[in-house]
């Protein structure tokens, strides 16, 4: 068995690691040591973050996932099973987000960004537990948002209703797995420098949302990504169940500026 000072070896899951969030995630988990499987529905992109990685002496392979769809994650999960014998940590970072005004929101994507961003959660996280049962050990963390804590403008019908969904099945988790040894909890970051915020995020908003938190800017997603290391650690093993913001500020802030 591979150690190292604070961290035995172990098998870590990160759904969505191709990019942002979750391939900083990957990373810094590989950084530890552990195995990293790289599950996301882009195949490619997925197994281009774990040739750079492997590039660097770590241990990360690529498997492909589409969160959507449950026959995905099951035959992924099987792969990892057959491939790795166990699952130690699983970091649900796949997420998907559409803006539209409440009032014309468009039912199919309410209901994609739930199926995606809440269903896609639970079940990955009962494919890793049963996993980790046979271990009594293991680290669920689930990528939230303070989205989910706050309504952050306008148009997020579904995205912070999901994200608010997530924090409630992460306590949910947390209290039926911590028999098993497992934890569960969720990281919910502020504004952060990814992808998807580039692509939904207008500079007009960028430059309010930038304002509206104390320490007046983006995150970065190796900023989210050491939160996510150290819940996945031997030293968070008495921390399960809590949404932790990280966020600048952003949630213990009011009316700034007066």
């Amino acid at each position: 068995m591979i150690t190292n000072s604070s961290n035995t070896f172990r098998v870590a899951v990160v759904t969505g690691g191709a990019m942002g969030i979750g391939a900083a995630s990957a990373q810094r988990l590989a950084e530890l040591g552990h195995q990293v499987f790289i599950a996301d529905r882009d195949y490619p992109s997925a197994q281009d973050t774990a040739d750079k990685l492997c590039l660097l002496g770590h241990r990360v392979n690529a498997v492909m996932m589409d969160v959507s769809s449950p026959e995905s994650i099951a035959d992924a999960f099987e792969h990892i099973a057959q491939k790795a014998g166990r699952c130690d940590i699983l970091v649900n970072s796949a997420g998907v987000a559409t803006v539209a005004p409440f009032v014309d929101f468009p039912l199919d994507e309410f209901q994609r960004t739930m199926n995606i961003n809440v269903t896609g959660t639970m079940l990955c996280s009962q494919y890793a537990a049963r996993l980790m049962k046979n271990h009594n050990w293991g680290r669920i963390i689930n990528i939230a948002s303070v989205a989910g804590m706050r309504a952050v403008g306008s148009g997020r019908t579904a995205y912070g209703t999901s994200k608010g969904a997530v924090i409630a099945l992460t306590r949910q988790m947390a209290v039926e797995l911590a028999e098993f040894g497992i934890t569960a909890n969720a990281v919910c970051p502020g504004p952060v420098d990814t992808p998807l915020t580039q692509k939904l995020h207008s500079a007009e908003f960028r430059h309010a949302y930038a304002k509206a938190i104390p320490m007046e800017r983006y995150g970065s997603v190796n900023e989210i990504a050491s939160v996510v290391k150290f819940l996945a650690s031997t030293q968070a093993s008495y921390i399960t169940g809590i949404a932790m913001p990280v966020d600048g500020g952003f949630l213990a802030s009011g009316a700034r500026g007066l």
